[in-house]
């Protein structure tokens, strides 16, 4: 496949699978992400601390992904999610068995906070033609996970 299908190239610039997380950022996840890399930073910990600096209890930036990992199973629901589904519809389109990610930055906004609830979509930014690398045929694309708290404000973007 030379050519970037035409409902392909449709996608970029898109807003794609908009949706809400399953549950409320909260305290006992922030804690167990917190001790498994012994970051003891007071903000996450101490209500006096977390006051002070950020006017209350937040959830550590790198934590952005966490509040929409899809759980293996949840009732109702018949098939597993995935992240990143731009990802995947992109691979399966563009017949490419293996994706390999090379770069990822995020930039913070406002920040989460315990009891917030999040909403999330992702936006297809480029694809490239076809291309020769050591790994072989393939394309580069970009993507953007956006990220806004339940009162529209933009707490991140992921590319």
């Amino acid at each position: 496949m030379s050519e970037i299908p035409a409902d392909v190239e449709a996608w970029i610039g898109q807003k794609r699978y908009e949706l809400w997380g399953d549950f409320d950022v909260e305290r006992g996840y922030v804690f167990t992400s917190c001790a498994s890399v012994m970051n003891g930073n007071p903000i996450f910990w101490d209500e006096k601390a977390a006051q002070e600096i950020t006017g209350g209890f937040i959830a550590p930036p790198t934590m952005i992904s966490v509040w929409f990992r899809p759980h293996h199973w949840s009732p109702g629901k018949d098939e597993g999610a995935v992240p990143l589904q731009c990802h995947f519809d992109l691979k399966a389109r563009l017949n490419v068995p293996e994706a390999v990610m090379t770069d990822n930055a995020i930039t913070f906004y406002e920040p989460v906070r315990i009891g917030d609830r999040l909403k999330t979509h992702q936006v297809i930014t480029s694809i490239s033609p076809l291309k020769e690398t050591k790994l072989g045929l393939g394309h580069f694309w970009g993507l953007e996970v956006h990220y806004e708290n339940q009162r529209g404000e933009l707490v991140a973007i992921e590319t």
